[in-house]
């Protein structure tokens, strides 16, 4: 109950603010969500990357990461095709399963949960997870409607990209930047989390409620829940990996389905009502399995 009050409920909290005053004010939300991404996790990002140690660690997050990707696209392959579904329905469940909120849910979570260290692991987490889903989201959602070259330009419309090969290019070539500057990144990075926290919670206002298939966002939200984060532990017994990045990508593992992969499913019609009922479902219910995780995790 503790780590419920201490770190769970804190970040739900945030997101219900966002939810309220959506459903209150009816607020456009591209303006604010243009700030987060062009201007604040830019930001966040090129601090993190500027700051951090790069070793083989890094390494160990990608092989993780392509590892997890792979192995929750190939149970969807295969249950799609014990359930005889249509090449649509499968990218729509593999939406839905294999990307993870590992941005304005799971960094915050994870800062409150384990702290600095751990947080800056997350934002590296979040950024390799951005391209994946910038990549292999595109590709599922658009299916037959785009290729790789869509996919490609997605990445590099990330601002967040820039900001990787800016903060890799100073700390590998040892340029400091003057103090004043870095306060001023400072200063709008730590804005970065608390906004699109909050642009989550509006986000779920905007999806609404009825008409589920229970049936398939039941399945998606066990996968999502359960099944990625048993995967995620695996594959950390797998790798020489520090303990605390370990416990890191387990618990960003077990983050709800990413709202950003709705756009996707909405952009390209790949079943956009279950990829956005899933994450609304998968939201709520995290509540109570990332409580466990966490009290499991230690």
């Amino acid at each position: 109950m503790e780590i419920f009050i201490q770190v769970v409920l804190p970040v739900f909290f945030v997101f219900i603010i966002g939810f309220t005053v959506q459903k209150w004010k009816k607020i456009d939300i591209k303006p604010v969500s243009t700030v987060a991404i062009y201007i604040m996790t830019p930001c966040l990002v090129f601090r993190t990357f500027y700051s951090s140690n790069l070793d083989i660690q890094s390494f160990y997050m990608v092989i993780f990461s392509i590892i997890l990707l792979m192995s929750l696209i190939i149970i969807n392959k295969v249950y799609a095709k014990i359930m005889n579904y249509n090449q649509s329905m499968e990218s729509g469940m593999i939406l839905s399963t294999a990307f993870m909120n590992a941005g304005n849910y799971g960094a915050p979570i994870i800062l409150f949960a384990y702290g600095e260290q751990a947080f800056a692991y997350a934002v590296m987490f979040l950024v390799l997870q951005s391209i994946i889903m910038n990549c292999f989201g595109v590709y599922y959602a658009a299916k037959g409607k785009a290729g790789f070259g869509v996919a490609v330009k997605e990445v590099f419309k990330m601002p967040a990209t820039y900001a990787v090969v800016v903060g890799l290019f100073l700390k590998l070539t040892s340029i400091s930047l003057p103090d004043n500057l870095l306060v001023t990144v400072d200063i709008i990075a730590e804005a970065a989390i608390p906004t699109v926290m909050i642009i989550l919670g509006m986000q779920l206002a905007r999806i609404p409620w009825g008409g589920f298939e229970w049936g398939k966002v039941i399945y998606s939200t066990v996968i999502r829940l359960l099944l990625s984060p048993a995967i995620a532990y695996g594959i950390t017994l797998l790798l020489p990996m520090d303990p605390l990045m370990a416990k890191v990508l387990i618990v960003s593992a077990a983050m709800p389905s990413a709202a950003t992969i709705v756009m996707y499913a909405v952009q390209f019609d790949a079943h956009p009502k279950l990829v956005s009922s899933v994450t609304l479902v998968s939201t709520i219910i995290s509540v109570i399995t990332l409580t466990l995780l966490l009290i499991i995790l230690g």
